[in-house]
């Protein structure tokens, strides 16, 4: 089983992800936990890249194929395999985020990247979405607690989580239209509660999805 985890910045995706990983190894199955773009050392190479602030700014495009091409290559050499040997995958992002970000944020047409997706991807779809839905302001200062937390060390300052707060309400907007065009895939938390309730909510479904494919 395929299971992913998408959200914007600061709705705890990393977290919930770690306590899933850590609840169903504890019921006897073996889990694979990874994470987009940097689940392969071609990734975190470009993660790397993305998050120096001597790289020249990218087009919309050029960032779209360097996460596509993160993609592909993580597919390949980690989500597949894993796969292959009945791991359950949960992954932190995945081709979503593409939509939601370099999509909706970017303004790139979402028939190109739903395009590339399905390149990259080589038509892997996940099985389950939890989509950790939190208001874009409460989610950014999330982010910027953690960040400042970690003795300014983080995934929040990166690039994409220096944008505008314009940027991400389009991001949070696609990632909603997400949740309304795929309500079979796709479960929508509200990641704005406490810790222990959006973890408890998710390993619901989480268990609820196994227990469908007899995995439970």
């Amino acid at each position: 089983m395929f299971i992913t985890l998408e959200g914007g910045e600061g709705s705890g995706k990393s977290t919930v992800a770690q306590e899933l990983a850590d609840r169903l190894e504890k019921q006897g199955l073996i889990v694979m936990l990874t994470e987009e773009p940097t689940g392969t050392p071609l990734g975190k190479h470009i993660w790397r890249y993305l998050q120096d602030p001597s790289s020249p700014a990218l087009s919309p495009l050029a960032e779209l194929l360097l996460f596509e091409a993160a993609r592909a290559q993580h597919v390949e050499k980690v989500i597949r395999p894993a796969l292959a040997i009945g791991s359950i995958v949960i992954c932190d992002r995945f081709a979503d985020s593409s939509v939601a970000y370099q999509g909706h944020g970017r303004g790139l047409s979402e028939e190109l990247v739903e395009r590339l997706n399905a390149v990259a991807t080589g038509g892997l779809r996940p099985d389950l979405t939890l989509l950790l839905d939190i208001p874009v302001e409460t989610g950014l200062e999330r982010a910027r607690r953690v960040h400042a937390g970690k003795g300014g060390v983080g995934k929040s300052e990166d690039a994409i989580g220096e944008e505008s707060i314009e940027f991400h309400l389009r991001v949070h907007g696609g990632f909603a239209e997400i949740g309304r065009a795929e309500l079979a895939r796709v479960n929508v938390i509200d990641a704005s509660r406490p810790l222990e309730a959006v973890v408890e909510d998710a390993w619901g479904r989480v268990q609820n999805a196994l227990a469908a494919a007899g995995r439970l």
